[in-house]
């Protein structure tokens, strides 16, 4: 598992760090070309990692540098700029190996663009119909890209990517307007929308998109609000839930099951540390690597814990990275 950048005592940093499961242990990589955090980093179908965008403190605040990390030889490479600097955007991998980076522009562009793994070079592709960052983007089962949220004010519209004629579509919105939640393709092609939050507070409503229909339902709200937190889908089917802002000052250790087969949430052991900011990644063997964050939702901690959630045990193992580190991408 690959950590990136973030930051360390409110500074984006470069340093990377490697998590050998068959250990547990934590070891240093080499570092990124340029600092950055609230960045993305996509693994690519030959195995390298794009990493793009996100701010930094080489004068310019936000970037459009991009860079490519080799597993096999642990280096750091430069690949050519997007068209525009990003950050809080969205990078996802379609069917054909390309990359879709949508929205995050500091100057609030709707232009979206693709990557081509093959020639290294960036594309303008079609445009959202809305501004956004902090939203979701999710590649469903017909390849199709589903944007949901985000905005400069949280908004509820979602709209469609199609990867062959590269345009979008704006389809029924979701129930409530939220930015900073989660969105997960469950294993039936439907996805799970939970919390966020609105211009006036953080909410626990969750609820469902069917590509099928292109609709939303309301499905059972979480236990607990929860905004910036992380939800991962576990072999299972389930839905695992962690951490998160529950107010402008407070982050939370409890974390939560989605059970898509009756639609309620059941509570989880919690987490050894208060966490928000922070990345869970699952590994081969099913369990989830909870790891960094902020102590705080604003002007918070670095922390440099991580942690194993081991679904058959229904428990939480601690580790330690490196460095400390919030905002960090996995």
């Amino acid at each position: 598992m690959l950590i990136t950048g973030g930051i360390s005592i409110y500074l984006a940093v470069t340093t990377c760090e490697l998590y050998d499961p068959s250990t547990g242990k934590w070891e240093k990589t080499s570092s990124m070309h340029h600092p950055r955090d609230d960045h993305t980093a996509s693994l690519l179908s030959s195995g390298k990692v794009l990493v793009t965008g996100g701010e930094n403190n080489e004068g310019d605040s936000v970037s459009k540098l991009c860079e490519l990390y080799d597993p096999l030889t642990g280096n750091w490479t430069k690949t050519s700029d997007m068209h525009h600097k990003r950050y809080y955007h969205t990078a996802s991998v379609l069917r054909d190996g390309r990359v879709l980076v949508v929205g995050g522009d500091i100057d609030l562009t709707m232009e979206c663009e693709l990557y081509d793994p093959v020639t290294e070079k960036w594309t303008l592709t079609g445009k959202t119909f809305d501004e956004r960052y902090f939203h979701t983007a999710s590649v469903l089962f017909d390849g199709k890209v589903l944007v949901t949220g985000g905005g400069t004010n949280a908004i509820n519209s979602t709209e469609l990517y199609d990867p062959i004629t590269g345009n979008w579509t704006l389809i029924s919105s979701m129930y409530d307007a939220r930015e900073s939640h989660t969105a997960t393709v469950l294993k039936n092609g439907t996805v799970l929308v939970t919390g966020g939050q609105n211009s006036q507070q953080i909410t626990n409503s969750t609820e469902l998109f069917d590509p099928t229909t292109q609709t939303w339902t309301r499905t059972q709200s979480m236990k607990t609000v929860r905004s910036s937190h992380t939800a991962s889908l576990l072999s299972n089917g389930k839905v695992l839930v962690t951490g998160g802002a529950i107010n402008n000052m407070d982050t939370t250790s409890s974390t939560e099951l989605y059970d898509p087969v009756t639609g309620q949430w059941e509570s989880e052991v919690d987490m050894k540390d208060d966490r928000v900011w922070h990345t869970a990644s699952m590994l081969k063997n099913g369990n989830i690597l909870v790891a960094a964050g902020s102590d705080e939702p604003f002007l918070g901690n670095s922390i440099n814990t991580a942690e194993l959630y081991n679904s058959t045990a229904k428990m939480f193992i601690s580790s330690t990275l490196q460095y400390s580190r919030q905002k960090d991408t996995q």
